[in-house]
């Protein structure tokens, strides 16, 4: 093993692959044999951690398969589209416009840009994966081999580790022939206050709808311009989704049963089972209660995210004539997810897909109707004014408070609100004060002479 695995490169000679043949009594397929090799070198290599740079390596190899680079033309095409958007947006939104001037991008630097987001997002699943096929080796060995598979946990694991950064390689990679924009996927993948369109995948969609380029462009760049100008007014909503995220993510388990069964016949140097089960989601359990309900709120989150802007890109593309057409085509997009979408779900359990975008949307359209678009903008000020599931249900409670406020009346209060108030006007008791009331004298409910003047403080 040490010969084989410590060669020049890694690789096998040709009088090594004889010497194998002739051990196996089969014919070896070099091809083959030089990728087992190399699953096994980086395996006893690795210190146990994922190897996210193979990762990062599977992911471009995919995006830059076709060898498309964006021409002069559609650079200047979009440099007019997000021009024209730029002055539509302000007309429709009160979040005033970015620092940075939006880019056209390629499928690979949307990958490289993204790509720290996907690793935050897929460590939490990678590491339980590790564990837990490490776990379930050592589980299944018998006492006087707990030695030798402490050894082999290690391999183990890294072979586990690598199958799992390869195969959300591979996931990022296709994904990155779906996207249109940095926002598309819903959740904040670029960096913060950046935006970006790839104008080699929006070409597909135009002509499927018979329509203009230059008109998706157009309607592209404003909506990806109204989900960027929104996570750069609210500085925190950035943090608020990438928590509710990882929340969820941390909550996913392996289903043990089902690695243990794998494990007992599981071969290092042939792989294709653990990837076809990572695949295909057989190693992810249903889903907990916990897990129920921080998908829940993630979903409200997203829903009321995509919500605004699809409102305000209707809003501000109401000009071009087939902004509805293609409004209805994004939408469709977003419900049924392509097939990169739903490797993701199988890949770490997380649907990116809100159920309830179109009610969050007649929200913030009853919102604009009522109070405004400045009105209705002020929501995403401060995390504790952004509207919540219940509002998403009602919006005319909502309605009714936003006018309430605008009008000066006083909020209706709660026991709790009453009580604070009670407290700061001095007509509750103090703990800290021993039972005396604000100015100073003795509580009147305690009565000299009485047990509980010699109570201990």
């Amino acid at each position: 093993m040490r010969q084989l695995l410590g060669g020049e490169g890694g690789g096998l000679s040709a009088e090594q692959l004889e010497q194998l043949s002739q051990i196996t009594g089969q014919n070896v397929d070099p091809a083959m044999m030089q990728n087992i090799m190399g699953h096994l070198k980086s395996a006893f290599a690795s210190s146990g951690e994922i190897d996210w740079e193979q990762t990062r390596r599977g992911a471009l190899h995919i995006a830059n398969q076709d060898g498309l680079a964006i021409t002069t033309g559609q650079r200047g095409n979009l440099d007019q589209a997000y021009a024209l958007a730029t002055l539509w947006l302000s007309e429709a939104t009160a979040i005033s416009q970015l620092a940075a001037p939006p880019r056209a991008i390629t499928r690979g630097e949307w990958v490289e840009a993204t790509l720290p987001v996907w690793q935050e997002l897929a460590e939490p699943m990678a590491t339980s994966i590790a564990d837990a096929l490490t776990t379930a080796l050592s589980d299944q060995a018998p006492d006087d081999m707990q030695n030798l598979v402490q050894g082999a946990g290690k391999l183990m694991r890294g072979v586990g580790g690598a199958l799992f950064a390869g195969q959300l390689g591979q996931v990022v990679g296709n994904l990155s022939k779906e996207v249109l924009s940095g926002g598309d996927v819903g959740i904040p993948l670029m960096p913060d206050g950046d935006s970006a369109v790839l104008p080699q995948n929006f070409a597909d969609l135009g002509a499927s709808l018979e329509i203009p380029d230059d008109q998706v462009a157009l309607y592209i760049a404003t909506r990806e311009l109204a989900h960027a100008r929104l996570f750069r007014h609210a500085r925190w909503l950035r943090l608020h989704v990438i928590s509710q995220v990882t929340e969820y993510a941390h909550g996913v388990r392996v289903d043990t049963d089902a690695l243990e069964d794998l494990a007992s016949r599981f071969d290092p140097s042939e792989p294709e089972e653990l990837r076809s089960a990572l695949e295909s989601g057989a190693l992810l359990p249903p889903r907990s209660e916990t897990q129920n309900a921080a998908l829940a709120r993630l979903e409200n989150l997203l829903a009321t995210i995509e919500g605004w802007v699809d409102v305000v890109t209707a809003d501000a593309t109401a000009r071009l004539p087939a902004a509805d057409k293609i409004a209805e085509a994004v939408r469709r997009r977003r419900a049924v997810g392509g097939p990169a979408e739903r490797a993701l779900n199988s890949l770490v359990g997380l649907e990116l897909r809100p159920r309830r975008m179109r009610e969050a949307a007649a929200m913030w359209r009853t919102l604009t109707s009522a109070v405004g678009a400045a009105g209705r903008d002020s929501l995403w000020d401060y995390p504790d004014l952004m509207p919540t599931s219940a509002d998403i249900d009602d919006p005319a409670g909502l309605v009714a408070r936003l006018e309430a406020t605008a009008r000066g009346d006083e909020p209706a209060t709660d026991d709790i609100d009453d009580a604070f108030a009670r407290l700061l006007a001095g007509d509750m008791p103090s703990a800290a004060t021993g039972g005396e009331t604000p100015d100073g004298g003795a509580d009147p409910d305690d009565e000299p002479g009485s047990p509980d003047d010699h109570r201990p403080v």
